[in-house]
């Protein structure tokens, strides 16, 4: 008879032993879907346990009756020899497991299963012992999944808000490095009429976003009227809307010396640059911070590195910036312009403070609607300052972009937070791609022009994924 194998094989198979093959192979699957029902119910019984234990003892008898009725060859006793070896291995490796109680069924499908009993990881003991007690399991915590405007309101109270306080402290600083600067003053420069030297910034208007925002003290120049006059930086050759020129006038009538600020003169106007030298030799040199720290319980340096005039003052519980800011009256009143480092024709000119009117403008909107605008300054600034790129941009960028949307009418609620938050993202992309953000007291006046190409990429780039998703920037 034609054998069924290939000639690969080292046996052949005949006709009869085939169909003998056949008809146990039936029994086995007539078998095995017994064997399968009884260890479905028995599952529901002694639990997955003891269920897999009595299916590896069934299939071991089952394995000894086919050897005992059915004649083998060797192959067949190798693999019997070697299935039941991993049989046995697989029961002794069950009972090392500890068993799982059994559970009674539940009387009804929506009652629930209870747990499992946990059983102690110790060898049984005497049959009278008392069971070990096992600790009630734990409950997991349920997973709390924050708004973005529960997440912003966290941010604010993390890193935007400051203790009261450390507001105390460094208002209480600030005014004692006043007093002892103005002193220094008026004793080292007694022919230069300074005014009084006013602590103020965003510390005094509830605009402190955290401990990086510097103190502003003030030096303001008492003019003579009448020896001065305000040139638009629009008429000068600089061309700049941001900053004004001093000019010296009434000069056939009082010459050049009449005035003790005419020292500080280059073509005719008060430089700017010229009054910042001479104090900032005045700060790095010449004042004895250690003994004024020691004088007020804290450690004040001059950072000589920076262009503005800037002390670093550390005390035990906080740092604070203090910016030293000469200034003089601008050309209406509350007006302020401030002695800036700026570079290129525009060196001797003065630049147009808008902080004050900042301030007082979105102190009026808030008190108008009981709104939030001041805050979400406050947020914008203490996302940007944390952030690699959006670092540069600085508060007035920012402070003009609140005012934008804070003249809408709109709900300034509390509540809408979050969503004036992503317009105010949303504004500062639509800037960034056409590289223009007007002044909102001066429409001429670009605040985006100081800033690089590359900045002005990168720090569009970051807020776009910003918008997308917001809470990477928390």
């Amino acid at each position: 008879m034609r054998p069924l194998l290939g000639p690969g094989h080292r046996g052949t198979l005949t006709m009869a032993e085939f169909s003998q093959n056949r008809g146990k192979r039936r029994d086995s699957e007539v078998l095995g879907g017994a064997v399968d029902f009884l260890l479905a119910n028995a599952r529901l019984v002694l639990g997955v346990g003891g269920a897999a234990v009595l299916g590896i003892a069934t299939l071991a008898v089952k394995r000894l009756i086919d050897r005992a009725t059915s004649p083998r060859d060797e192959d067949d006793a190798k693999r019997d020899s070697t299935c039941l070896e991993d049989s046995w291995q697989e029961l002794s490796l069950l009972k090392a497991t500890p068993r799982l109680q059994p559970q009674p069924r539940p009387a009804a499908l929506s009652q629930p299963v209870p747990p499992p009993a946990p059983s102690p990881s110790a060898p049984e003991g005497p049959a009278d012992a008392d069971p070990p007690t096992s600790p009630q399991p734990c409950s997991p915590a349920p997973s709390v999944c924050l708004t973005f405007q529960e997440k912003l309101l966290a941010f604010e109270r993390d890193h935007v808000t400051m203790p009261v306080a450390h507001v105390a402290l460094a208002k209480q600083l600030a005014g004692d490095i006043a007093l002892e600067l103005q002193a220094y003053l008026r004793n080292k420069f007694p022919e230069l009429p300074f005014g009084a030297l006013v602590p103020g910034g965003p510390l005094y208007d509830g605009l402190q976003a955290g401990a990086a925002d510097p103190v502003r003290l003030l030096v303001p120049l008492v003019l003579e009227p009448g020896l001065w006059s305000l040139v638009p930086g629009v008429d000068t050759v600089a061309q700049d809307p941001r900053c004004w020129a001093v000019r010296r006038t009434q000069l056939e009538f009082h010459p050049r010396g009449s005035s003790p600020w005419d020292r500080f003169l280059v073509g005719g106007y008060l430089s700017p640059r010229v009054l910042l030298e001479l104090l900032r030799k005045a700060l790095t040199a010449s004042v004895n911070w250690p003994a004024i720290g020691s004088l007020l319980g804290c450690l004040i340096r001059p950072r000589v590195a920076s262009e503005e005039l800037l002390l670093e003052v550390q005390h035990e519980c906080l740092e604070l910036p203090v910016a030293v800011l000469l200034s003089t009256a601008g050309a209406q009143a509350g007006d302020l312009l401030l002695a800036w480092p700026l570079e290129g024709l525009a060196g001797n000119l003065w630049l147009q403070d808008w902080y004050p009117a900042e301030a007082a403008q979105l102190r009026a909107l808030d008190e108008r609607d009981a709104g939030t605008r001041r805050r979400l300054l406050l947020l914008l600034c203490g996302v940007c300052r944390g952030h690699p790129a959006l670092g540069r941009l600085g508060r007035g960028p920012l402070t003009q972009v609140v005012l934008h949307l804070g003249e809408q009418e709109a709900d300034w609620a509390e509540e809408a937070l979050a969503e004036h938050f992503l317009q105010a993202l949303e504004l500062l992309v639509g800037s960034l791609e056409q590289a223009s953000l007007p002044c909102h007291f001066s429409r001429g006046v670009n605040l985006l022009d100081g800033l690089r190409e590359e900045d002005i990429d990168d720090m569009g780039c970051a807020l776009y994924w910003g918008l997308r998703a917001p809470e990477r920037l928390l």
